[in-house]
């Protein structure tokens, strides 16, 4: 193989001084070979100023320090709205071509629906979920979105920093009331028919409590806001290699530019810049640090960013100003009615019956308790009866809430800080 890239670059030397135009695909890998780099680089320097074209077709950005002064950097788009809506007839067409009824139900905001969710995805991998699809029940229709969103999934899970989330419905959540009144004066903000020209909002940062939801209220924004939800590992940007880190974090937003408009989950993120200073890591954080909050203030409108937060005093006071978060949110501990209906979502989550269960007294009974622990309390009691054989009931439950010193008990002082240091400087969530 490297005998015949050789015999490549030869053949190359021969045309020139004519005009050509060659395109050289995953050559990129045979660079790092000596005798290939040298005599690229002598054939770089003997077509200069000739009208002559060396194209590099490869999936990753990768050249040499050599060659790279010489390279133009052209990075290819993911398929737009239309081109997604022609692979949707092309593919439906290719069946029926043979002989294969085809029926598609989707109607026009249905059809858009699937096109939000197909976006960011390459027009292969879109074929391929299709294909899934229709060979299933020979049709596509909007029951297809959910088999749609887990394939997204498995594919952003595989190939890098961002992750493909499902968001939820505002039934999910207990409360947040001021939160959702927020996103729905702002929801029309971000559709194509914007009545008033407004601009769409920048993000929320939600800070609070542990395992009171915030993680779950960003997958209701979403959903509120009509955007396709991605998660940004930070922690997967690092890299022992000096200014790759950087590299990698210019490359992640990119593609969130790409893929707008969208809602960007960060999660924890004062974990991830908390050691801004630079003094630990060799200024890497400081530097990531400088190029995140210049994205955030110049990215594209349509790219809202959703964030949570547990340690406010960890932030830098950089990331708190305005213009960075058009709001910040406290989400406290849930009081006695709230604890209720925590109670009935996550019962009838499990198929059982809420009316069944006294659980104006489970809400009494857990003081403190945040939804996190509400949650286990439920799974727990699940299991201690099942494996009594018995069904479970409001004292199984019970017992397991006794048995449970919460969060805001083990680290009260903590909690209590927090909750104060909230209460005049955030909107409560």
């Amino acid at each position: 193989m490297l005998r015949m890239v050789l015999e490549i670059i030869k053949l190359i030397d021969a045309s020139v001084p004519g005009a050509g135009l060659f395109v050289l695909k995953d050559f990129d890998r045979y660079l790092d070979d000596a005798v290939v780099l040298r005599l690229f680089k002598d054939l770089i320097n003997k077509i200069r100023n000739t009208r002559n074209t060396l194209v590099i077709l490869a999936p990753t950005y990768k050249l040499p320090p050599d060659v790279e002064p010489y390279a133009a950097h052209i990075m290819g788009g993911f398929p737009d709205r239309q081109e997604i809506c022609n692979v949707i007839d092309e593919t439906i067409e290719e069946f029926r071509r043979s002989n294969k009824p085809v029926i598609s139900t989707l109607n026009d905001k249905e059809t858009e629906e699937v096109v939000r969710t197909l976006k960011g995805l390459s027009i292969q991998q879109i074929r391929n979920i299709l294909n899934k699809c229709i060979l299933d029940d020979n049709r596509l229709s909007v029951d297809d979105l959910g088999r749609i969103e887990s394939s997204k999934k498995e594919i952003f899970d595989r190939e890098g920093v961002l992750e493909f989330c499902i968001s939820e419905s505002g039934s999910s959540i207990a409360d947040f009331d001021n939160l959702k009144r927020w996103l729905s004066e702002r929801k029309t903000s971000f559709r194509p028919d914007n009545p008033f020209s407004l601009p769409p909002p920048k993000g929320v940062l939600l800070m609070g409590v542990q395992g009171c939801g915030k993680s779950l209220a960003i997958k209701v924004i979403a959903r509120e806001l009509s955007l396709t939800l991605y998660r940004l590992d930070l922690t997967k940007l690092y890299s022992k290699y000096i200014g790759e880190t950087e590299q990698n974090l210019r490359k992640a937003l990119k593609t969130v530019e790409q893929l707008s408009p969208l809602c960007l989950w960060i999660d924890e993120i004062e974990k991830c810049f908390a050691a801004s200073s630079g003094e630990i890591d060799g200024g890497v954080s400081q530097r990531i640090l400088g190029t995140f909050l210049t994205w955030m203030q110049e990215r594209k409108p349509d790219c809202f960013l959703a964030a949570t937060a547990n340690n406010i005093y960890m932030l830098p006071p950089e990331f708190l100003r305005k213009g960075r978060f058009d709001e910040i949110f406290f989400v406290d501990l849930p009081n006695v009615e709230l604890r209720e209906n925590i109670f009935k979502i996550h019962l009838a989550k499990r198929r059982l019956d809420p009316a069944k269960f006294d659980c104006k007294s489970l809400a009494e009974k857990s003081a403190d308790f945040n939804g996190a622990e509400i949650e286990q309390a439920v799974i727990s009691a699940l299991y201690r009866a099942t494996s009594r054989k018995e069904q479970i009931s409001t004292g199984h439950i019970i017992e397991q809430l006794e048995s449970t010193k919460p969060l805001a008990v083990v680290k009260k002082e903590e909690v209590e800080e927090l909750r104060e240091w909230a209460r005049h400087r955030t909107v409560p969530a």
